[in-house]
């Protein structure tokens, strides 16, 4: 192209969805401008998905410490330093920024424009005073920490989990606003790392929107960790003291505690941004798409946490590939978002995919919705890591396995073959006859299927 301010497609921002629709499209031979006001990654690499996952492995490794003898090992936990954690989680993040970094910058079809962009017409986007105009734009402007109407993060002692991620000590106490992926995961941590963790909920159940079994696993699995949590209960109001916080909740109850997480989800960053003013449609901060991903202004896409539904770094990934596909003619198979993996790092952690009973009855009526939990008690491996915890599978009768929920150690790394299953629409006959490897945890999978055919062999129908 001759104009270097004129491009294939025009891309704001570079998280998760951005940047892979950014190497996509380069791969497809077009010519991309990935406009980033921040870091190259976005939030998921600097402020979400790997730092936390970081921190939840150092405390993995404390708690393995603290409960080393019941594995004949003699270990001692002597404390933990945030500073060393820290610097570990920078470590990790700092690498696969830096690859990250390299392989978007040494690509020929891909200009990084670095600033603030705002969309100004419907093929231009403006960076600082310079324009930058594509055949194509897409919006992938990301999410920021919500809170509630009335509570004003500080930083200080009234928290969002990107000051979470930066403490340099370890609070004596902590109360976490929300009970869903982001509040159970710093939960955990700071229960391995010593601290007292009440958890405010005000939905019936932590993990409102996994299976009801799953729910229950957890709280009986943060019960027995001695993490305090309160469902059903409404926040009313916080008042900041002199050693930390007061938080009142629905029912008159008080809890005092150092600091307060506010972790109530992640809004659509799309405020001022030109969206609206450009005619895309939207509703409640997000951008309203179709099932193709594009938006009410012919030639406009849009990718990840601004468009309604799950907020995941691999659902915007994926989008991300979807829509340089879309637009390089290659009519991509639309995605099904109940066909996206979940999975919640907490110990013990939550995987699943698909419908959850509860859904599936709603779909298909109560009748005609089998399921089946193997519990891991049954597996070596599982016994092995000393984690309990079930393999759940949902199916229509007569029909494929329509959800696979999971809770146990390690299990989000058994959610590629439920993934397989659900997305291929696998009747258990068809499961039955592979092998899974003995001894793993993935030998659960194969037996919850052998049961659900009606043929259990470690397990009752």
């Amino acid at each position: 192209m001759s104009d270097p301010n004129t491009f294939d497609l025009v891309i704001l921002g570079a998280g998760s969805g951005g940047y892979a629709c950014a190497l996509r499209a380069a791969q497809l031979d077009l010519k991309v401008a990935l406009v980033e006001k921040g870091e190259l990654g976005g939030t998921c690499l600097h402020r979400g998905c790997i730092p936390t996952k970081a921190l939840l492995h150092a405390a993995e490794v404390a708690d393995q410490t603290r409960e080393s003898e019941q594995f004949g090992v003699l270990a001692e936990l002597a404390g933990i330093d945030m500073k060393g954690v820290n610097a570990y989680k920078d470590g990790v993040v700092g690498r696969l920024y830096k690859g990250l970094t390299g392989m978007l910058q040494g690509n020929k079809n891909i200009t990084i424009v670095q600033g603030a962009g705002r969309l100004v017409a419907p093929d231009t986007v403006e960076v600082d005073g310079r324009r930058v105009t594509g055949r194509h734009v897409v919006l992938a402007s990301g999410s920021y920490s919500r809170s509630l109407p009335g509570l004003e993060v500080d930083g200080e002692k009234i928290i969002a989990s990107e000051h979470a991620l930066t403490l340099d000590r370890v609070p004596e106490s902590v109360v976490v606003l929300g009970g869903g992926v982001i509040g159970v995961e710093f939960a955990s941590v700071w229960r391995s790392f010593g601290v007292e963790v009440t958890i405010v909920e005000a939905a019936p159940r932590l993990v409102p929107a996994e299976d009801v079994d799953c729910a229950k696993a957890i709280e009986r699995a943060f019960r027995k960790r001695k993490i305090n949590f309160k469902v059903g209960k409404p926040f009313e109001k916080v008042e900041k003291t002199g050693k930390g916080v007061r938080v009142t909740i629905a029912g008159g109850d008080v809890v005092e505690a150092e600091l307060l997480l506010v972790a109530v989800g992640r809004g659509p960053s799309t405020a001022n941004l030109g969206y609206e003013e450009q005619g895309v449609k939207m509703d409640r901060g997000f951008v309203l798409t179709d099932e193709r991903l594009r938006t009410s202004v012919p030639g406009i896409f849009a990718v990840g946490d601004i468009v309604p539904g799950l907020q995941l770094a691999h659902r915007g990934f994926q989008q991300g590939i979807f829509v340089a596909e879309e637009i390089a003619g290659m009519h991509p198979a639309v995605i099904d978002e109940n066909g996206i993996p979940r999975v919640t790092y907490c110990d013990p952690e939550v995987a699943s995919i698909g419908l959850t009973e509860e859904k599936a009855k709603e779909q298909y009526g109560a009748d005609q919705v089998r399921s089946y939990n193997y519990n891991l008690g049954g597996n070596g491996k599982s016994q092995i890591l000393k984690t309990a915890g079930f393999i759940k599978l949902v199916r229509v009768a007569d029909g494929p396995v329509v959800g696979v929920h999971m809770v146990g150690a390690r299990v989000g790394e058994l959610i590629g073959e439920a993934q397989l299953v659900y997305n291929w629409e696998a009747f258990p006959e068809d499961v039955t006859p592979l092998i899974h490897a003995h001894p793993t945890q993935n030998e659960a999978m194969g037996e919850a299927f052998l049961a659900l055919a009606g043929k259990p062999l470690h397990a009752h129908a």
